[in-house]
């Protein structure tokens, strides 16, 4: 295939085209076009991902509870104290005697802790210091015909039991055996606190 051959302009195509241009004005330069602002743009969550496989759950943070709140702190109760040395001689030679006494050799446990209670709270209300508890010195075994039965000789281990407890602890500073005139190993001496309850 032969190429095609150049045509030349005749003169009076030249001067048809100069008078063309000449009428032409040149235009000044382009602006640029402005992006023409679309819709906005929603983003959206990519899909959830596939269920775990049954029998493997996720894992949940760990929760602890919250902690326990302290107890209370009960005060220790205060401890037992002898009589003292002086007070002691003072009433075994008869100088002071006894503020008060009471005898319960011969009740029932029950009834001999319910009145104890009641004598040491009177006791410690009227201001006294020193008081005599007689529980009887009690026997071996039941004699025949012994009303009392196996009560005999409780009260003599019982007593001291519950002078030294805690409930007692707001009205007992203490207490010893007697002297041989006050009763022996069948009485005893409880010194009384100034305020307090028998529980």
């Amino acid at each position: 295939m032969t190429g095609r051959r150049k045509r030349t302009l005749s003169s009076t195509e030249r001067e048809l085209w100069s008078k063309v241009v000449e009428s032409v004005t040149p235009l000044g330069p382009r602006k640029p076009e402005e992006p023409q602002a679309g819709p906005p743009t929603i983003e959206t969550p990519p899909p959830p991902g596939p269920p775990p496989p049954p029998g493997k759950m996720p894992k949940r943070a760990k929760t602890f509870p919250p902690p326990p709140a302290p107890k209370p702190q009960i005060p220790a109760p205060p401890p037992l104290a002898p009589l003292e040395p002086k007070l002691r001689r003072r009433i075994s030679r008869g100088v002071i005697a006894v503020d008060a006494r009471i005898d319960l050799h011969g009740l029932r446990q029950d009834e001999a802790h319910r009145r104890l209670g009641a004598f040491l709270a009177g006791a410690q209300a009227s201001g006294f210091k020193v008081v005599l508890v007689i529980t009887g010195k009690g026997r071996a075994g039941p004699a025949e015909g012994d009303l009392f039965g196996p009560e005999r000789g409780v009260l003599r281990r019982s007593v001291p039991i519950w002078l030294s407890s805690p409930a007692a602890r707001g009205l007992v500073v203490g207490f010893e055996t007697a002297q041989i005139h006050h009763g022996g190993s069948g009485a005893l001496y409880v010194r009384i606190r100034r305020g307090g309850v028998w529980r």
